[in-house]
C-alpha cells in the first residue's frame, strides 16, 4: 500500500468527511520515498489551498506515522504540450459544510447571518448588493459558502461562481494578456449570483476596477446577486473609485465582530461534534478564552489538540490541551503596553500602525483610546509614557484615559467590554 494511501483513513479522522473530500481527496500521489511525499491535483486551486490551510496536518501525521524527518511536498500539475490554457479559471469549489446550517450564530454575527439568509432566500430581490465586512477569520467566506449552497439547492440551475478578488484580478489580467476580454465579460456577466472575496484587494487597480463596475453594474441592472466581503467598511477603503464607493452603499452593509466567549464555545462544539468528537466542558472553556478574535485559528486549535490526542493516544484533557497548543497559545511573561496594543488593534480588526499613528477617524481614536486606558489601568502606566509609546503629548493621554473612564461609567455594554479586557490580562 503507498504512502498516502496509509495516511488518508488518518486525516479523515482528523479532519471529518466533509473537510476531507472537499479537499484532499482530489489529491493524488506523484511521487514517494523513504523520507518524503509528493501530492499533486489536477486543479492548481485546490493545490494552493491546502497549502495554504492543510499542509502543517498533512506534515503531523505523516511525521506521527514515518519519523520526524519526514515531509509532504505539494506540485502544481504539470501542462503537456498539447494543453490549451484556459483564458479564465474555473470558480474556486465550494466548502461542503460551510453552510447555514454549521454556522453557529450570536450577538457579533446575527445580523449579517440574517442579511445572508435573505438574499439566499431570493438573490437580486433585496439587499443586492450585500457588502459583508469584519476582521479576518470570523466567518464571512462560511457565509458566502452558505448562500451559494443555499441557493443551489433551491434550484440547481443557477450560476453561481464564488471567487476570491485576488482570483477576479489574476484572471482578468490573464485575459488582457491573451487579448480574450470578450470571454472574460460573457463569462461573469452571464452569471446569476456573484460572490467575491476580499474585496478590499481591489483598491489601487484602475484596470480591475473599470471592469469591475460595469460587471457588477450589468449583473444589478439584470436583476441578478451581487456579495462581497471585505477587511473594512466601503468609507475605510483607500484607492476606490467614487462609484464603486456608492455602489457598495446602495446595498445592504453588514458587520461581523469578534465572537463573545459563548458564542466561542458554541462554535467550537460544533465544529468537534462535525469531527465527531464531544469535547469536555473544560477543554472547551480553556481554548475559548485563550483564542479570542478569530474563529479560523480557534478551528486550528481544535484541530492541533484532536491530532495530539490522537498520536499521544491520550484523552482530550485540559492538560492535553495545553500541550498540544504550547506553542500557539500567548506566553506567560509579564503583560506590556504593545501586548495591549496588540490585543486591542485584532478586536477592533485595524492595524498596529494605525493604534499608534496619527489618524483622527473615529474607527481608530476610540481603539487608540481604550489602549491608553488598559496601558494606564493594568500597567499603571504614567501619562508621560504612554505618551511617548503611542507618540501624543502627555495631555493627550490623560484626556483618552478621562473620555474612556466617563464613556465606562456611563455605557454598561462598554463597561462589560472593558471588564472582558482587563480579565483577559489579568489571566495570562
Amino acid at each position: 500500500m503507498s504512502k498516502w494511501n496509509e495516511l488518508q483513513p488518518l486525516l479523515r479522522q482528523m479532519l471529518g468527511d466533509d473537510e476531507f473530500e472537499t479537499w484532499l481527496a482530489p489529491l493524488f500521489s506523484t511521487r514517494e520515498d523513504a523520507n518524503s511525499l509528493t501530492l499533486s491535483c489536477e486543479k492548481p486551486i485546490i493545490v494552493a489551498w491546502v497549502r495554504d490551510h492543510f499542509l502543517n496536518d498533512l506534515d503531523a501525521v505523516a511525521r506521527s506515522r514515518y519519523g520526524s524527518s519526514f515531509r509532504i511536498h505539494l506540485a502544481e500539475p504539470t501542462a503537456t504540450a498539447n494543453d490549451e490554457p484556459s483564458p479564465v479559471l474555473s470558480a474556486q469549489p465550494l466548502v461542503q459544510h460551510f453552510t447555514f446550517d454549521r454556522f453557529v450564530v450570536g450577538p457579533s454575527n446575527q445580523f449579517a447571518c440574517a442579511a445572508s439568509r435573505a438574499v439566499a432566500e431570493k438573490p437580486g430581490e433585496t439587499y443586492n448588493p450585500l457588502y459583508i465586512y469584519g476582521g479576518s477569520g470570523l466567518g464571512k467566506t462560511h457565509l458566502l459558502h452558505a448562500i451559494a449552497h443555499h441557493a443551489l439547492a433551491k434550484n440547481r440551475q443557477r450560476r453561481v461562481v464564488y471567487l476570491t478578488t485576488e482570483q477576479f484580478v489574476n484572471e482578468l489580467i490573464t485575459c488582457i494578456q491573451q487579448r480574450k476580454m470578450d470571454l472574460f465579460r460573457q463569462t461573469f456577466r452571464s452569471v446569476d449570483i456573484l460572490l467575491l472575496d476580499d474585496i478590499q484587494f481591489i483598491a489601487g487597480k484602475e484596470r480591475t476596477q473599470e471592469e469591475f463596475f460595469h460587471t457588477i453594474n450589468t449583473l444589478q441592472t439584470g436583476g441578478r446577486q451581487v456579495i462581497f466581503t471585505s477587511d473594512s467598511r466601503p468609507a475605510e477603503l483607500g484607492g476606490l473609485e467614487e462609484r464603486l464607493r456608492s455602489r457598495f452603499l446602495q446595498g445592504l452593509l453588514a458587520d461581523i465582530q469578534p465572537p463573545d466567549l459563548e458564542t466561542r464555545c458554541a462554535i467550537l462544539r460544533e465544529k468537534a461534534r462535525a469531527l465527531g468528537w464531544d469535547l469536555p466542558e473544560d477543554v472547551v472553556l480553556f481554548v475559548s478564552r485563550k483564542v479570542q478574535n478569530n474563529i479560523r485559528e480557534l478551528e486550528g486549535c481544535l484541530n492541533r489538540t484532536i491530532a495530539y490526542a490522537l498520536l499521544k493516544n491520550a484523552p482530550l484533557t485540559t492538560e492535553v490541551a495545553r500541550k498540544a497548543l504550547f506553542d500557539l497559545l500567548p506566553d506567560q511573561r509579564e503583560t506590556t503596553a504593545l501586548d495591549i496594543i496588540r490585543f486591542i488593534s485584532q478586536h477592533y480588526g485595524i492595524r498596529v500602525s494605525d493604534v499608534k499613528g496619527r489618524s483622527n477617524r473615529p474607527s481608530i481614536v476610540l481603539p487608540r483610546q481604550v489602549a491608553m486606558y488598559l496601558s494606564h489601568e493594568i500597567l499603571g502606566v504614567s501619562y508621560a509614557e504612554i505618551g511617548r509609546i503611542f507618540s501624543k503629548h502627555h495631555s493627550t493621554a490623560m484626556y483618552a484615559v478621562e473620555t474612556i473612564d466617563k464613556k465606562r461609567r456611563s455605557n454598561p455594554d462598554f463597561d462589560a467590554t472593558l471588564t472582558s479586557f482587563t480579565e483577559h490580562f489579568q489571566s495570562r
